[in-house]
């Protein structure tokens, strides 16, 4: 059968590109190999999908090409999102920092796309299986694309079919076999928003301390974050964890802040010039605006072998615990891989991309778009913004 446009994907890009295109009255057919399609979009956001943010910036991505999401991004804007929404009078809510929620759950972002696909008379066909994608001879730009439903040709091809985080939702890297098999360069890919795991004498006081969060600052060499952070029976989690990952490679070391904000060298000081007479374990749990938990500064000031009367602290001795608490600085085992990832970093690589229309620039009728591609965002509906913003320009022009 013959379509104007398909699809390889039925997540937030494939989706809401398939609908842009159908609204411009292309025949399109969206193929998903899963049983149902946007799974990712139901499981996101603790099942409530953090859809887009208030705050989308250019700087909110990590890509070689820094400029290449500019584009998109200000074309289809998370206003544009919420229009969407709104129009279907779906209730949300912001969290921190301009994040945006579903009031009732993930599947109402679904639903509305679906409805959209309907509205613009897109196909769509589950449990999909493709086995070859061949072009047309001479490169004029059709495709023919043999599946377990049959044979289907299309004039564009989009590639929306995302990376490898969370296999168990049927990732697959089938989006970067089929860049390479039409020549365009794939850059090194890695799970990303990610927890850290250990395997060293920090895996069993994590384990010690699994449960436990607090309100830090992370850094590693390129980049910081000032977020929430949790201790987990395998290492260490949380948002400020997972977003700092987009800037990690292997071996890097990392760096961790317990007081952000805070001058503790000073205040432990005020406290001994002051006489008083309480220990530093009990003072330190109360320093925060949230007060930190009595285990994790029990634990960390048995790290450092101090835990005294404050009034009887060295200057060595303070520097010392500062230290410890304010530039904890380690170098992770790994990460849970891409098991529990919320993106895979790196992908496609954009140079070969045309930023206003997603086609292959060398390759006429083949589009890429969504995660796929080398552009990753930060945690807090980047990446949605990224699949609504990539599918709907893609959409005007398959």
């Amino acid at each position: 059968m013959k379509y104007d446009c398909i699809i390889i994907g039925g997540g937030a890009a494939g989706l809401m590109c398939a609908a842009t295109a159908g609204y411009r009255g292309r025949k399109t057919l969206v193929l998903d190999h899963a049983n149902k399609v946007g799974k990712k979009i139901l499981m996101s956001g603790g099942g409530r999908c953090n859809f887009t943010n208030y705050f989308v910036e250019p700087d909110n991505y990590i890509s070689k090409n820094e400029h290449f999401c500019k584009s998109a991004l200000s074309r289809y804007t998370q206003y544009d999102f919420i229009d969407l929404v709104g129009r279907y009078e779906l209730a949300f809510h912001e969290k921190a920092k301009g994040q945006l929620f579903c009031d009732n759950k993930a599947s109402d972002i679904l639903d509305i796309l679906l409805k959209e696909c309907e509205l613009a008379g897109v196909e769509i066909k589950t449990r999909c299986e493709i086995s070859s994608v061949i072009p047309s001879v001479g490169g004029s730009g059709s495709y023919t694309l043999e599946t377990s439903q049959g044979e289907f040709i299309c004039d564009s091809l989009v590639v929306a079919c995302g990376g490898l985080s969370i296999p168990t939702m049927g990732a697959t890297s089938f989006g970067f076999d089929l860049a390479k098999q039409f020549g365009l360069d794939v850059l090194s890919i890695q799970p990303s928003l990610v927890p850290y795991t250990f395997s060293d004498k920090w895996l069993d006081i994590s384990k010690q301390l699994s449960g436990v969060s607090m309100e830090v600052e992370i850094s590693t060499k390129s980049a910081n974050f000032h977020e929430s952070f949790l201790f987990t029976h395998r290492g260490i989690s949380g948002p400020a964890v997972l977003q700092i990952t987009n800037y990690w490679n292997a071996g890097d070391e990392v760096s961790v802040n317990f007081f952000p904000g805070v001058s503790l060298a000073e205040k432990i000081k005020a406290w001994r010039e002051e006489g008083v007479k309480s220990e530093l374990k009990t003072l330190l749990t109360k320093v925060s605006e949230k007060p930190l938990a009595k285990n994790f500064v029990n634990t960390w000031l048995d790290l450092c072998g101090e835990n005294k009367p404050v009034s009887r602290y060295s200057n060595d001795e303070i520097d010392r615990i500062v230290e410890h608490f304010q530039s904890w600085t380690f170098k992770p085992s790994g990460t849970e891989g891409y098991r529990t990832a919320e993106v895979t970093l790196g992908g496609v690589n954009t140079d070969g991309v045309s930023s206003k229309t997603f086609e292959a620039k060398e390759v006429k009728g083949l589009f890429f778009i969504g995660e796929v591609l080398d552009v990753t965002g930060w945690l807090g509906g980047f990446n949605f913004q990224w699949a609504w913003a990539s599918g709907w320009c893609a959409g005007q022009y398959v």
